[in-house]
């Protein structure tokens, strides 16, 4: 799909011709701040936002009080790295330190969240929101300590099917935890992983090259683990053909979910996925490192595979007898190795309760409605000119995101035609909270559950002032750079 398609609204039940009809409907300038103030009152979501803390401009670092209203909401668009607190998080946290203080040791057993148990009480909300059965979830762990658990079962490379499949651009941590497996069975990280480069010219991948690659190299292929959402550009890959094309090679394909989990809807079970595993603190708001989640089909449920085993993953009915004969809990709570931090359960109750009152399926509605609304705004005061030179004086974005919206979630990765560091510094004197990875992308994200249309508004009418204060001491860069 073109940014011309999107920016025109040629696409048929595209987003944007949604809020084209809306603006049109109401006599309004989709580029006024009157539409994006109707948009926030006709939100059925919109009172989601007052489930969270959302930091004033006044509050947050790097604000010049001398450009902004210290009482005014920030504009908050880095829920792909962090998300808010929700406000019932710290009443949570407390109960568990004055249980802790008053009771001892007698809180694993007790309370709304008893320590020993907790992790078990909240399965069931994150069944729901991944799409799976509650034996095929645990809480546990952190992302990658979940991804090493998983590979040590799923990755058990022969003479002849040896090799990893994953993006170019996989985040650090997959890329080193399976450049590490690979190096724990002997092999050479250069020969077992093939990383799939988008084309030339091209800044994501193209479902069917993966799926050539799979069709070309799957005899070869253990494991097939992409990310569900690809974290720098924002791509969502189509996790339910590339698990099917690489099942059919006889590849094992699991994900890794961090940006994608409480982003996109996921049905993890009924697409088959073999494994999985995510963070938290994203778009789940559970905590800075907080609790991580693993999937294992139910078809592996008494899987006779490989593992770390560990005290958490015995029997609760048995578990005290302490008598060293592993009794292995069936499905994803034997892969338990610890027993829970308590106190990580007790954010992640706080966000879950304000899942309940949506549906992820809900939320991705508005998602693709605010992140069109975006996406068509930064294309028409930004879009890049015919004929530009790189020495010239248009300063312009390019996209990296895909611009179909079944593509992507709720995050736009914008690249700049100039060095972003002092444009990044301009944007945090006017209190917008984004992220930047040199020398040319930051990214943007309107999350839905609590950030609004005139947020958007309000980010583009910043970004103008920024780029005008940072003009002088911008840089071109290389417009090919990723």
């Amino acid at each position: 799909m073109s940014c011309e398609s999107v920016q025109n609204g040629l696409i048929q039940n595209h987003p944007l011709n949604e809020l084209k009809q809306i603006a049109e409907d109401n006599d309004l300038d989709i580029l006024d701040l009157k539409f994006a103030k109707l948009m926030d009152e006709k939100d059925p979501l919109r009172h989601l936002r007052d489930e969270f803390h959302y930091p004033k401009m006044g509050d947050i670092l790097n604000t010049d009080p001398k450009i902004v209203d210290p009482s005014e909401d920030c504009v908050y668009f880095c829920g792909n790295s962090l998300g808010l607190c929700p406000k019932k998080t710290k009443e949570y946290m407390n109960i568990e330190v004055d249980k802790w203080a008053s009771l001892g040791v007698q809180g694993h057993t007790n309370g709304d969240l008893p320590w020993a148990w907790c992790d078990e009480l909240l399965e069931e909300d994150m069944a729901k929101i991944v799409g799976c059965n509650r034996e095929e979830v645990a809480l546990m762990n952190g992302l990658t300590v979940n991804l090493h658990l998983l590979l040590i079962s799923f990755y058990r490379p022969t003479k002849d099917r040896y090799k990893i499949l994953c993006e170019s651009k996989a985040f650090p941590s997959d890329h080193y935890a399976f450049e590490s497996q690979s190096m724990l069975h002997g092999y050479n990280p250069n020969d077992v992983m093939i990383c799939v480069e988008p084309r030339q010219g091209e800044f994501t991948l193209r479902t069917e090259d993966i799926l050539e690659v799979i069709e070309k190299e799957g005899d070869k292929i253990a494991v097939v683990c992409f990310a569900g959402v690809q974290y720098y550009t924002g791509q969502l890959f189509d996790i339910q053909t590339i698990t099917k094309a690489g099942h059919a090679k006889g590849c094992y394909v699991g994900w890794d979910m961090a940006h994608a989990v409480g982003n996109v809807p996921l049905y993890l079970h009924d697409w088959d996925i073999d494994f999985a595993c995510w963070c938290t603190y994203k778009y789940l708001n559970a905590s800075a490192g907080g609790l991580a989640g693993l999937f294992i089909h139910e078809k592996f449920r008494s899987n006779n595979f490989p593992k770390l085993l560990g005290w958490w993953g015995h029997d609760m009915s048995t578990r005290f007898k302490m008598d060293n004969k592993m009794e292995l809990i069936p499905g994803a709570r034997g892969y338990r190795i610890s027993n829970t931090p308590g106190f990580l359960c007790a954010p992640l109750k706080a966000s879950f309760e304000v899942f309940k009152k949506t549906s992820v399926e809900d939320l991705r509605k508005k998602s693709l409605l605010l992140t069109s609304y975006l996406e068509f705004l930064v294309l028409h005061y930004y879009r890049r000119p015919a004929g530009d030179t790189p020495d010239g004086d248009n300063i312009y974005i390019d996209i990296f995101t895909p611009a179909d919206p079944q593509q992507r979630g709720a995050q736009l990765s914008l690249a700049f035609n100039v060095c972003i560091e002092q444009l990044f510094k301009e944007l945090e004197r006017r209190g917008v909270v984004c992220d930047k990875r040199l020398p040319r992308v930051i990214r943007i994200t309107p999350v839905p559950m609590y950030c609004s249309f005139e947020d958007v508004h309000r980010f583009m009418a910043l970004l103008k002032d920024a780029l005008l204060a940072a003009k002088g001491s911008l840089s071109h860069v290389d417009q090919t750079t990723v």
